[in-house]
């Protein structure tokens, strides 16, 4: 097994739940309940988690850059999430890249996109809406601007909507989408697995769609290198080590693991690749599509 390839962490998060711009409605709002995860997010409210807290993390494992996906929920100025990201950025060093929210169906969602791209760190744009989104006239106009401001789609879709998001990726073949925790399975099941495999498939051909493989051990407090590694395999098998990218999901995945934990998981499934593949899938995909 290789060890000491450098790793980019594509998927991570912070918050200083004392901001007086930005609101985290998962941790704050003591009514809300995560769809999947259920209440025990909020066991992340107890604490901010800063930049400190995550390079004492990620310490001894490899981590070179990391990219920053929305976390902030509820703010005023989705923009102001993205203007204190860029801040720290530029004082530690991390994040390196920003995913910033924004509501694609929103009428005067150009504007938005424009002020996120203002700061030289913002690499691309997630979308956090529920329901039928996909498929809607709104969002599908909002997407196709992505491709004018060069930013990545992130997407969190299950297999259910993944034969609507091969058409939205075939419409939009200029735009590059990252499905986010390799569609966030929920079951363990032969029947989901199966379910979810044949979704897998159908959205990797689409040469415009990368797997990012994080989050597999979200919510399940059995995980194991080997409960999670036909999920990984099967999106390597699909996608290939050029469109898979890996990530951490910290420090939500913090709640069933640590940082180590993870790390010497993807370490071990990855290990009969060549160390090209490897290399490519900790860390030079997400260079090259966020442009580090």
């Amino acid at each position: 097994m290789t060890t000491d390839l450098p790793i980019v962490d594509a998927h991570m998060h912070l918050w200083d739940l004392q901001h007086p711009e930005l609101y985290w409605e998962h941790l704050q709002n003591p009514d809300f309940v995560h769809p999947i995860i259920g209440s025990q997010l909020r066991k992340l409210a107890e604490s901010n988690y800063e930049v400190e807290d995550y390079l004492k993390d990620i310490e001894g494992w490899g981590v070179t850059k990391s990219i920053h996906v929305q976390a902030a929920m509820g703010s005023p100025d989705p923009a102001n999430e993205t203007k204190w990201l860029q801040g720290l950025g530029d004082r530690y060093g991390f994040p390196h890249g920003i995913v910033a929210e924004a509501d694609l169906r929103h009428p005067d969602v150009y504007t938005l996109l424009r002020r996120h791209c203002l700061y030289e760190n913002t690499r691309g744009i997630r979308d956090f809406s529920y329901g039928d989104y996909l498929n809607h006239p709104d969002f599908d106009r909002g997407f196709g601007m992505l491709s004018e401001f060069d930013l990545v789609a992130s997407l969190d879709v299950k297999w259910e909507d993944m034969e609507s998001l091969a058409r939205l990726a075939e419409r939009h073949s200029e735009v590059t989408i990252v499905l986010d925790h390799a569609g966030f399975p929920t079951e363990r099941t032969q029947q989901y697995f199966d379910n979810w495999k044949k979704g897998i498939s159908r959205i990797a051909e689409c040469d415009n769609i990368y797997c990012k493989v994080s989050g597999l051990g979200m919510g399940d407090n059995q995980w194991n290198t080997e409960s999670i590694r036909p999920w990984v395999e099967h999106c390597i098998d699909e996608f290939s080590a050029m469109r898979t990218i890996f990530a951490s999901n910290y420090p939500v995945d913090s709640l069933w693991s640590d940082y180590g934990t993870i790390v010497q998981a993807y370490r071990s499934i990855l290990s009969t690749l060549p160390e090209a593949d490897q290399a490519n899938i900790m860390s030079r995909n997400a260079e090259r599509v966020y442009r580090l």
